[in-house]
């Protein structure tokens, strides 16, 4: 009786280069095909198919294996894990798959079936297309195998798995392996704590201001150490010993430093020079009893370079990492993580120059590193710096995650003097470059948390390049612009194109009962980017001796040619702020406020003398001739078939007209007549607040009013409101009784919203955040003097919203997007390419009249 061979496990890292080796009939592809997705291998037998019509023709397999390289380094450029099913018997075959592993610093590993030659002879001639081949292709297959079983660990494979006979292939089972350094499962909440270099003291007081309690969080915490936890301080053993106890107790994670790596190869018996702070540590390990020592090796060589955590959302290293690295296990990435990059110069202190690599990252992950003290630590682009030169007498600092909070506390003295001034080492800006053409150029694709992916088209994106570079104010002051807005549904009304009925139904039909209609202002949309003072501008949006804040478009263009009086406005502005008590009840020295600036004519001179004036002043000088000479026809008794009737309407549809477009003008001189009418505060220093219910933001905003009035500016006003339940008939009238006295009154009319802000909808996802209800006149204005004739509404009733109201809510989680990036502190590249693609949106094409 045969007993079955004991099943063996093969593990695979989950993200490597898996070469298959084996003569021809070994059963490579069948073992593929059990073991792996089919996506996942490549065979040159198929690439060769795809270059010639023809797996077995030989002449096509240097342009075989040229697709299948090629094809090999896109995945693992995206990270997949790829099988390559090839005999891959001959050195130079696997070299140049070793060689692309590494490119992508990715572990290589060989599963080799070393198959008799007897069955792979049998195998190939149950094949009708391998009946043919020669035995001796086999035998030398099988030669070549042999020669390399030995050497392929030297050849650069890191693991190599050999199968000797069928039943052992048989029984095999793969077992992926994770990454020692994946550890996204983990989701912290973590606190990650800059380089210690032997500061014991302070690593406890940090620990302590953390909530930490004898090295254990009472809310499950975890410390994360971004390392170099030796040399130069006073008490490295005890960095040490605190360290590895929360480590071992699960407590704890760490990644090695520059420092922690030359101790290791020191407590090896490997010759270093005991330099830059190490000649005090192995002095104060000499105290500690051998096994500590030896623990501590122990621990240094199970440190793994860096970790992926929390969703790799984070990525913690020594001394940084840019993101085609994350997750990547090579010798190459292990010496970034522990050195970083140098430019090959050095500075006036003989000091290698870092490269700048934090200025260039684009990463998604946040990446938390230390290695060169900085005096103060803030983000470049998603990046963010914790050593901040304890040991040379700066502070010890430490991040909270997923907060983005700093704590740190003061070193008791200098340690160690430093070769370079710690105040030398400033890195270049508090965000890093904030906009760069890759940024923004070509077709995107935008991530959003509220909507997922938005795509946008080249030829757009080209078009928001073309405004921001020529038009717009300085992009760091752009952190936002509004979406356009959907109308209501076309009106069943008689002799309304538009009613606050369809708007009510709309969001009953959604679920929201409770809307606020909102005045809408006879102005121009506005945002309002204010700081407290240039200090704050400096900070946080990185502008310099110059403007403390800005006031745009929806198009990101200024409103006033002259800063000064830019400035003015922002005073104004800011004075009643000051005077509502709101940077101290929001804890902010910035905030971004959404609104109308009036009149109409402040910003759109042109457009109302060469497109609404001149038909007004057309239709002054034609009707009153044409209606003087048929009112004499028809006194002369001439029968004008009612025309005369006719032009009288025309006559007053144009006057109508012209009185309407006049309501949106008055003079102004200076800021003597501009008001600014703000119906929603955005965001303030590390919040947004789009999600604030209504009601609670426009008490917010009538305070600025009120306080703005105190001052006697006349700057800021009130935006009228009613509060509707959609539920509620007599509420519903209540509403369409409010709209009609605005609307008659000469008002353009209201929006309205879900008195809740942000809302979704079921099933349905985002509903829209507003939709506006334009009045009888205010629509003339847009739909021409006559529109309201029955012949011309039932046309204008077939209009078609769907485009825009997909263009509102793109645009809407879009700007949500943009808030949420700038209240986390992200860098202001990632703010803009939200910013920017609502711009791009806006030059797709949608009825203008919509």
């Amino acid at each position: 009786m045969t007993t079955a061979p004991t099943p063996r496990t093969l593990p695979v890292p989950d993200l490597s280069l898996v070469v298959l080796v084996g003569a021809t009939g070994s059963g490579k592809s069948t073992f593929a095909r059990k073991h792996f997705r089919p996506t996942e291998v490549l065979s040159s037998d198929f690439c060769r198919g795809l270059v010639a019509d023809d797996e077995n023709d030989q002449s096509a397999s240097k342009d075989a294996f040229d697709v299948l390289h090629h094809i090999a380094g896109k995945r693992l450029a995206a990270g997949r894990l790829t099988v390559v099913d090839a005999t891959n018997v001959q050195s130079e075959a696997r070299r140049q798959l070793v060689r692309l592993a590494r490119e992508h610093d990715v572990l290589p590993v060989a599963i080799v079936l070393d198959v008799p030659e007897q069955v792979c002879a049998a195998r190939n001639a149950l094949r009708p297309d391998r009946a043919g081949l020669p035995r001796h292709v086999v035998q030398r297959h099988r030669r070549e195998l042999r020669r390399s079983l030995r050497g392929l660990e030297r050849e650069g494979f890191r693991k190599v798995h050999v199968l000797r006979d069928v039943a052992e292939i048989d029984a095999v089972e793969i077992v992926r392996e994770r990454r020692f350094n994946d550890l996204r499962h983990l989701t912290g909440p973590f606190d990650i704590i800059g380089d210690v270099h032997g500061c014991s003291s302070e690593l406890e007081s940090l620990l302590t201001r953390l909530g930490y309690v004898d090295g254990v969080h009472p809310e499950g915490r975890t410390a994360v150490f971004v390392g170099d936890l030796v040399d130069r301080g006073p008490d490295s053993p005890g960095v040490l010993r605190r360290v590895m106890g929360m480590v071992k107790a699960g407590h704890a994670l760490c990644v090695p430093g520059n420092h922690e790596n030359k101790l290791g190869r020191h407590l090896a018996g490997r010759k270093v020079q005991l330099t830059h702070g190490l000649a005090e540590t192995v002095e104060q390990l000499a105290r500690e009893d051998e096994a500590f020592a030896a623990e501590v090796r122990a621990f240094i060589d199970g440190l793994v370079s860096h970790y992926l955590l929390d969703g790799g959302k984070l990525v913690v290293c020594h001394a940084g990492l840019p993101e085609k690295y994350h997750g990547r296990t090579s010798g190459r990435v292990r010496s970034h993580a522990l050195y970083g990059d140098t430019t090959g110069e050095t500075d006036e202190f003989g000091l290698p120059v870092r490269y700048p690599w934090a200025e260039e990252y684009r990463g998604k992950a946040a990446v938390v590193y230390g290695h060169t003290p900085v005096p103060t630590t803030s983000w470049i682009n998603n990046t963010l710096c914790l050593d901040t030169g304890c040991v040379f007498g700066g502070r010890m600092t430490a991040l909270r995650w997923p907060e983005r909070e700093l704590v740190d506390v003061p070193a008791e003295r200098v340690w160690y003097e430093p070769v370079k001034p710690l105040g030398a080492a400033a890195p270049g800006g508090h965000q890093g470059r904030p906009l760069d053409l890759s940024d923004v150029h070509g077709r995107r694709v935008v991530e959003t948390r509220h909507l997922g992916a938005v795509a946008v088209r080249e030829e757009n994106a080209a078009a928001a390049l073309e405004v921001m570079s020529r038009f717009a104010v300085d992009p760091r002051l752009v952190p936002y612009l509004p979406p356009t807005m959907a109308p209501t549904a076309a009106s069943k009304e008689d002799g309304w194109l538009e009613h606050p009925a369809e708007a009510f139904a709309q969001y009953r039909a959604d679920g929201v009962a409770q809307v606020v209609c909102e005045e809408k202002h006879m102005g121009s949309r506005a945002v309002v980017l204010l700081c407290k003072d240039a200090g704050a501008a400096r900070e946080r949006f990185g502008v310099a001796d110059g403007p403390t804040g800005s006031l745009y478009t929806r198009t990101g263009r200024a409103f006033f040619d002259d800063p000064a009086v830019t400035e003015e406005v922002l005073d104004r502005i800011r004075a009643a702020v000051t005077g509502a008590g709101l940077w101290d009840e929001l804890e902010t020295d910035w905030l971004l406020l959404d609104g109308e600036l009036l009149p109409w004519s402040l910003k759109s001179t042109g457009l109302l003398r060469h497109q609404y004036a001149a038909v007004g002043a057309a239709s002054r000088a034609v009707f009153p001739r044409a209606l003087a000479a048929l009112e004499a026809a028809e006194a002369r008794g001439v029968d004008t078939g009612g025309l005369l009737a006719r032009q009288r309407d025309r006559a007053a549809d144009a006057a109508a007209f012209t009185e309407a477009y006049r309501r949106y003008c008055w003079t102004t001189e200076g800021l003597d007549g501009v008001r600014f009418a703000p119906f929603q505060l955005l965001a303030v220093a590390g919040r947004s607040l789009a999600a604030v219910p209504h009601d609670r933001q426009l008490a917010w905003l009538d305070r600025l009013v009120e306080a703005d009035e105190r001052a006697g500016t006349g700057l800021l006003r009130r935006t009228g409101r009613i509060l509707v339940d959609t539920t509620d008939a007599d509420s519903v009238r209540a509403g369409t009784d409010w709209w009609l006295e605005l609307t008659g009154a000469g008002g353009e009319g209201m929006v309205v919203k879900p008195l809740g802000a942000y809302v979704r909808g079921g099933g349905r996802g985002l509903v829209q955040p507003g939709v506006k209800v334009r009045g009888r006149e205010y629509l003339r204005i847009v739909y021409g003097p006559e529109y309201t004739r029955p012949q011309h509404l039932e046309r204008l009733r077939e209009r078609h919203l769907g485009h825009k109201r997909s263009l509102a809510l793109r645009e809407y989680a879009l700007g949500l997007e943009a808030l949420d990036r700038l209240a986390d502190g992200e860098p202001l590249w990632r703010v803009h390419e939200a910013v920017f693609a609502v711009l791009a949106l806006e030059s797709e094409p949608v009825d203008p009249r919509l």
